[in-house]
């Protein structure tokens, strides 16, 4: 699992590599692609939660299914009501627990510290998906951030010090959380690091964050789950495709649903953005509920 870890981080650096300077030529946000890359690839990684909540209903010591998917489906429709309400709220909160998320995913290896030291050196480390586009793209990024009506970054105190203040921060937490571990491991949390630095450097942000999110986080989120299916990378890669299929289907067309009727009252490529990042929030705040509530209960 490490090794292929590690290979997987090695290809994802060398991809940024390659493909961000040649995208100098064309500086252009491909939205409907990045749409399609997260509806795909990124929900997908989120797709076996219903197997996940067989599990935790289990631990609980209920049969019914029923009640996940209607608890799961409130906590995602809650989410969407209080961002229409309080959009700068939910935002801002979906930001924070989203940069934990990431910091706490992408980490390869169990890290554990007492008095929530683990929870704030997870949120720098994968805080720097945010607050690289911020840096690097500062302008576009808030051209995004006023389409969904949050003005929160526009604030001087987050000048270019401070954003690279809290960048070396988030470096630092991923050198500190892979300390004691292997070179392999340190090398990976590094590479992962700078690969992000790569993509907000030279890309859009949502491209950015689109290449990010499907092709590390969501990527590297998948082999667990594919390995929780079966020993073989082959026969649980396949297995992961069929469980994920309908579930990432049926969000899929949602979102388009949504983009369609959004797509009567603000432009094509706002609706999209309001869509893609709404709906996000909608599903992570479940998703990490989730994974949560079953690691927790699981020890």
């Amino acid at each position: 699992m490490k090794s292929i870890n590690f290979k997987h981080s090695i290809i994802f650096f060398n991809l940024c590599i390659l493909i961000s300077p040649f995208y100098l030529k064309f500086n252009y946000e491909p939205i409907i692609l990045c749409l399609f890359l997260i509806l795909i690839v990124g929900i997908s990684h989120g797709a076996l939660d219903n197997i996940k909540g067989k599990k935790l209903l289990k631990l609980f010591g209920y049969n019914s299914e029923f009640f996940f998917y209607f608890s799961y489906l409130l906590i995602s429709l809650s989410i969407i009501v209080f961002w229409l309400i309080f959009p700068n709220t939910i935002l801002l909160f979906f930001l924070v627990v989203a940069s934990y998320h990431f910091g706490k995913e992408d980490t390869v290896f169990d890290f554990e510290k007492k008095f929530f030291i683990s929870e704030i050196l997870f949120f720098f480390k994968g805080s720097s998906v945010i607050i690289a586009p911020l840096l690097f793209q500062r302008e576009a990024t808030n051209k995004i951030f006023e389409i969904l009506n949050f003005y929160f970054f526009e604030n001087s105190i987050f000048s270019n010090l401070f954003l690279i203040i809290f960048l070396f921060l988030s470096f630092l937490s991923s050198i500190y959380i892979s300390n004691k571990k292997s070179t392999d491991i340190k090398s990976l949390m590094i590479m992962d690091f700078l690969s992000l630095i790569i993509l907000n450097y030279f890309l859009t942000p949502v491209l950015a964050f689109t290449i990010y999110f499907c092709f590390l986080h969501s990527i590297r989120h998948s082999i667990t789950l594919i390995f929780e299916l079966d020993k073989s990378l082959f026969k649980g890669f396949k297995k992961f495709v069929n469980k994920a299929i309908p579930l990432t289907l049926i969000t899929g067309i949602i979102f388009l649903i949504a983009i369609f009727y959004l797509n009567n009252f603000y432009k094509l490529d706002e609706a999209i953005y309001k869509v893609i990042f709404i709906g996000l929030a909608s599903l992570t705040f479940p998703h990490i509920l989730l994974e949560y509530l079953l690691e927790k209960h699981e020890k």
